[in-house]
């Protein structure tokens, strides 16, 4: 039967995300056993539009509107490896999309905020994630590249958008020992980075080649 079930043409979703994991991430070096079990359970075909679902578990990013993506499968698993997270932790993410990062996120630590800058994809990103039943996220619209003060610190902070450089504003947002990951580059070819805080400095480590949307804000490109 294969993915595609023989009454209708349904695909078989579960199975489809249950090869996603064993060939697009675990084959590809993801060790998390957290986050591999997460994207076993996020149902990634609700976060792209209805003509693309039978698309969701391909290794490629798909477009959701707006000149915007939801990530290539094997890049939001491996930038949320990076973070390192545990269950009691309270993440920042920047760049909402379609919302599946945060669906990933959410299963993984105790709270998350997001903010998308498009109102459109914010909205239905905040409805596909109360329908799908994840309530420990907040979604928020407006400029994120300046992070979100009044919630700090967070133990994680995750950029969906490439960055010219790293912004200070979210360095100083992150809790001791919380991990910043983020893209950063010129607009069409990037270097996914993550920052540590470790007492009043902090470490850099590059971790892959990326190729993002831009990070459009105050601390990020402009318009």
């Amino acid at each position: 039967m294969g993915l595609f079930g023989k009454s209708a043409g349904q695909p078989n979703f579960g199975e489809a995300r249950r090869l996603m994991v064993e060939k697009q991430l675990q084959a590809r070096g993801i060790k998390d056993e957290r986050v591999s079990a997460a994207m076993l359970l996020v149902p990634r075909h609700e976060f792209v539009p209805e003509e693309l679902r039978s698309q969701a578990y391909e290794d490629r990013p798909l477009a959701i509107g707006e000149n915007q993506t939801i990530s290539q499968p094997y890049m939001v698993a491996i930038m949320t490896q990076e973070l390192m997270l545990k269950s009691s932790d309270v993440v920042l993410e920047i760049g909402t999309g379609s919302g599946y990062q945060a669906a990933v996120l959410s299963r993984l630590v105790s709270k998350v905020y997001t903010i998308e800058r498009h109102q459109r994809l914010a909205c239905l990103a905040y409805a596909t994630l109360r329908k799908i039943g994840y309530r420990n996220v907040t979604v928020l619209c407006g400029d994120g590249s300046g992070g979100l003060r009044e919630n700090a610190p967070f133990e994680g902070i995750i950029v969906t958008a490439a960055a010219p450089d790293i912004p200070h504003r979210l360095l100083e947002q992150l809790a001791e020992n919380g991990r910043l990951v983020i893209p950063v580059g010129q607009k069409m070819l990037q270097v996914c980075k993550r920052i540590t805080r470790r007492g009043g400095h902090f470490e850099t480590q590059d971790v892959t080649g990326c190729v993002f949307v831009p990070l459009i804000g105050k601390f990020g490109w402009e318009m």
